[in-house]
């Protein structure tokens, strides 16, 4: 069982900022800026990757409104809406999340992207997608 899960059944406490009957999103309890949020499905799915699709809409639906809301509240400059899947992605907690980053300065030490690689083929990529 996952720490998710176990805040999900209240054996764990979290500062839970929405509820509903499907969906919980709590205050992430390692802070990367003010206001990260956690907004993630009740039932387990390891990733978004083998989440339903209806499951999936959902949550990001209440991400979206959550974010607006935190936007406005904490009046960020921008946010970040993130999901990892699987470790090598940088997934921590095998239960599907998304994380709302409020932004205040482009000057933060939040980083998210990395160096760009022009010499990768898109065109062969493409091809192998397509296959």
């Amino acid at each position: 069982m996952t720490i998710f899960e176990k805040i999900i059944n209240k054996e764990v406490f979290a500062y839970i900022l929405y509820e509903d009957e499907d969906v919980i999103a709590i205050l992430d309890h390692a802070q990367q800026t003010k206001g990260h949020t956690l907004v993630m499905p009740k039932k387990h799915f390891v990733n978004v990757l083998d989440t339903p699709t209806e499951v999936y809409l959902k949550v990001m639906k209440v991400a979206q409104d959550l974010a607006i809301l935190i936007k406005d509240k904490l009046q960020a400059n921008g946010i970040n809406l993130l999901t990892n899947a699987n470790e090598v992605a940088g997934q921590s907690v095998m239960h599907f999340h998304v994380h709302i980053l409020p932004r205040y300065d482009a000057n933060d030490t939040l980083t998210i992207s990395g160096p760009s690689h022009p010499e990768y083929d898109k065109q062969q990529i493409l091809d192998q997608i397509n296959q």
